[in-house]
């Protein structure tokens, strides 16, 4: 006989582990309640637990950071692209003037 696992979206699983965070009720309970293994539930809890302080750590910084880099790279291509049509303005010019001189 096979058992087939089920998939949980991150919202369940947020649900789950914060109510064995509370501790209000035990992760047996909390398991039935559920439906999930309690081992399931005690690496979700493990998880959230590890992962909470990097809500409240520099994600800013490294946003922002990233969010430089990108404007950077599209200003260096604003300023190269208006160095080509500069070019390419004097070029139609003087093709113009030679055809017109002909």
């Amino acid at each position: 006989m096979s058992r087939s696992t089920k998939s949980r979206d991150a919202t369940f699983k947020a649900r789950v582990a914060l109510e064995a965070v509370r501790g209000e009720k035990t992760i047996s309970q909390i398991a039935s309640e559920y439906g999930v293994h309690p081992n399931q539930i005690g690496q979700w809890k493990k998880k959230l637990l590890e992962e909470l302080p990097s809500l409240f750590s520099d994600g800013r910084k490294k946003r922002d950071k990233s969010q430089e880099e990108l404007e950077s790279e599209l200003y260096r291509q604003i300023g190269q692209l208006k160095v080509e049509l500069e070019w390419l303005k004097k070029k139609s010019q003087i093709l113009e003037l030679r055809r017109k001189g002909h």
